[in-house]
């Protein structure tokens, strides 16, 4: 991760133009160095910011139920339906935020908006946590109290606004925040090109780090000392990333814009002009093509229509109308991304589940250390992040390097063949996940809990540590993989939504999970039978469930290959 400096003394004056980066700006607008700018010393300073943001985030997402059916007094059922929405609404606004920052305010405005909307939330989150405490000792929720025992109207909707500003805030700081970390190298340059491919890695491996510490630190706090100080702590560290995010000003790397029309408006243009005149009929499109000497399509069929975006659609006058050939190329670019965002979708669906399933199985297990001690079953998630903290400098050091020597490209695999190794591996660990549930199952019946499902099944708890594991290495390859390809497949102008694209991935997935296991649950409790999700696990199958998504994921895997094979990368460097 070295910077390589060139003096000007080294250099000679007649090659300063040659340290000049091109395609970049300073927060002057002034052509930037460099030796004096971007690079790993403006990188560190942004993953400090994304360190403390994740670290806020899964403070609050991993312990969000608890708050819901504590404090607030929620149900299961209803504290459970919150979180879904709450998770798949923050991994969705980033495509608002993306949109904003690519088409109007730039990467680092969007950023510094976001972390005041996060200081916001956070701080109207901890106000209202302090000003009424819900003791459920003093309160025990009945039928007869249960108004007597509900926390103020006014505090849960404090709580709930506080809560979507939180998401909103994510859908500014998510996609920006990696986007500009990435802008801080230059593709045009080897070595800052290779480091950029690392940057991805190192990303990830210092946010799950952050996630590691907020999983048992701020947890701990909520559940043991103040929710008003679990929520402050993040606001506290949230005003700190603002100051470390301004301090970096002076060094970062600024993407010029030479184009004055926004890039979602030029894009939007080409699918409008195509689309009317797709309604023409074929002899009328080529009369209009002769007419304005249009050469008819030669290329693949999937972008055939497109190809219709350069007659003038009638009606319209031609001038500033008509979608340039460039202008066709960057909806070309971004359309061919639709077929591996959606094959990704099964690795999405498997990757909801170590927040939820696992830690049902978990709950029942034996999960002491020693006599006295135990561990929390929720705390097992943490081991995915370990999983990844572990994996990834076996990966930048040791399988990068021997790749590279086999296959001779800088990053040693494509970022289609990382995604799909990580999606094989998903599969592995629902494959596993299935087997260590049949033997949980075969235990309880041995021992006689079938119809006791509060005790404790005999079988220790790190059964499950293999399929934490996995997913944590799955992440290295398809998780990061997706971040770098749908950054750098778009058009330079869009690697914000880029970004926003492959966390939608994982909102629409949330959902989809969602809906798959309630079709599921309905499907196999009737007639009064034990569904598959039954509320005694021991009588329910999530083996099953398992089983399913693994036959899912295979049949995403197989369609992932069909396209990913026929997929051209729109940088000669990126084969």
């Amino acid at each position: 991760m070295s910077i390589p400096i060139t003096s000007a003394a080294e250099a000679g004056t007649p090659l300063l133009n040659n340290d000049v980066v091109h395609g970049s700006v300073d927060f002057k607008g002034r052509p930037v160095i460099r030796s004096g700018s971007g690079g790993w010393k403006s990188a560190f300073f942004i993953i400090g910011v994304e360190m403390a943001e994740r670290s806020a985030y899964y403070g609050i997402l991993s312990n969000l139920i608890s708050y819901l059916t504590g404090p607030l007094g929620l149900s299961t059922a209803t504290a459970a339906a919150n979180v879904n929405v709450w998770t798949g609404t923050a991994m969705l606004t980033p495509l608002l935020g993306a949109f904003l920052a690519d088409s109007f305010l730039g990467r680092y405005r969007t950023i510094i908006i976001a972390t005041g909307l996060y200081i916001l939330a956070l701080g109207v989150m901890s106000i209202s946590a302090a000003a009424y405490s819900f003791k459920s000792s003093d309160c025990q929720i009945t039928a007869e109290n249960l108004k007597a025992c509900s926390p103020p109207q006014f505090q849960v909707i404090c709580f709930f606004f506080s809560l979507y500003i939180f998401a909103l805030a994510q859908g500014g700081h998510k996609p920006c925040l990696q986007a500009f970390g990435a802008d801080q190298f230059d593709e045009q340059d080897p070595k800052e090109c290779e480091d950029k491919s690392s940057f991805f890695n190192w990303w990830c491996c210092f946010m799950n780090t952050s996630v590691i510490v907020a999983l048992y630190v701020l947890n701990y706090i909520q559940d043991n000392l103040s929710w008003s100080l679990g929520f402050g702590i993040p606001c506290i560290v949230m005003c700190l990333a603002l100051i470390i995010f301004l301090l970096g000003t002076m060094t970062y790397r600024f993407r010029s814009q030479s184009e004055e029309i926004s890039p979602f408006v030029r894009i939007g243009r080409v699918f409008l002009n195509a689309a009317r005149n797709w309604r023409a009929t074929p002899a009328e499109i080529s009369k209009e093509e002769d007419a304005q000497g249009i050469l008819p399509y030669q290329g693949s069929q999937q972008f055939k229509f497109l190809h219709k975006a350069l007659l003038v659609p009638d009606g319209w006058e031609e001038e500033g109308k008509v979608c340039s050939i460039s202008e066709i190329e960057e909806a070309k670019a971004v359309l061919r991304l639709v077929p591996i965002w959606t094959t990704c979708l099964g690795y999405a669906i498997i990757y909801s589940q170590s927040s939820t399933l696992f830690t049902k199985q978990g709950v029942t297990m034996d999960r002491h250390i020693t006599s006295s001690l135990q561990i929390p079953a929720a705390s097992f998630q943490s081991f995915v992040s370990v999983g990844v903290v572990v994996f990834i400098p076996i990966y930048d050091r040791i399988v990068v390097p021997i790749a590279r020597s086999i296959t001779g490209k800088p990053t040693g695999i494509t970022m289609l063949q990382r995604i799909g190794t990580g999606i094989l591996l998903s599969f592995l660990s629902m494959v596993i996940a299935a087997l260590v549930e049949r033997k949980r199952l075969e235990t309880a019946v041995e021992y006689g809990l079938v119809d006791m499902p509060k005790a404790t099944v005999p079988m220790s708890v790190w059964w499950l540590l293999p399929q934490y594991l996995l997913f944590g290495i799955a992440d290295v390859f398809t998780l990061i993989g997706l971040q770098e390809f749908f950054y750098d497949q778009v058009p330079k102008e869009l690697k914000s939504i880029g970004l926003a694209l492959y966390l939608s991935i994982f909102g629409i997935g949330s959902f989809l999970s969602s809906f798959l296991i309630s079709a599921v649950e309905k499907v196999t409790s009737g007639s009064g039978q034990d569904g598959w999700f039954s509320d005694n696990l021991n009588r329910a199958h999530l083996d099953y469930f398992y089983w399913l998504l693994a036959g899912l994921s295979t049949a995403a895997f197989a369609a992932y290959l069909y396209y990913a094979k026929s997929y051209i990368y729109n940088r000669r460097k990126s084969l």
